[in-house]
């Protein structure tokens, strides 16, 4: 349900927030390798995120990026808005026109609690608490 573009942006964003700090920015080629991830796509994502105030981005020798914000502080949502916008929630599954309450498709309400349910955990989940999940060493969990 997610584009490829906001799901590299979540983890590019938990990895800052596992590894850089005002004195060790992390650099696009690194976090590109390590993520494994295009460098020129992702270069397009942190300018993104940079320009929106999640990251803090630095060139030079020892320029990188670190988060703007504190990791508690940036919920899935907010990058998934930004990356895509939110019209994913509200788009039909089968429909190009309009699908709502009042004008539904054959699937909307069988479709609409697994949307809002998504839409609640990416409002409430934090790059923090992906964070610490990653941190609490579960051999499952991967950037």
């Amino acid at each position: 349900m997610l584009s490829t573009t906001s799901k590299y942006a979540i983890r590019a964003v938990i990895y800052v927030a596992l590894y850089a700090s005002p004195e060790n920015k992390k650099g696009l080629k690194e976090i590109s390798t390590e993520l494994g991830i295009p460098q020129p796509f992702l270069g397009k994502i942190m300018q993104v995120l940079s320009r929106q105030q999640i990251l803090d981005s630095s060139k030079g020798p020892h320029g990188g990026f670190t988060l703007k914000k504190a990791a508690i502080d940036i919920s899935l949502m907010e990058i998934v808005d930004i990356i895509d916008g939110t019209e994913a929630f509200n788009q039909c599954l089968i429909r190009t026109s309009v699908c709502s309450n009042e004008s539904p498709c054959s699937l909307h309400d069988k479709v609409a609690p697994y949307r809002e349910g998504l839409r609640r955990t990416l409002l409430t989940e934090t790059i923090a608490d992906l964070a610490s999940e990653f941190r609490k060493g579960n051999e499952r969990i991967r950037i």
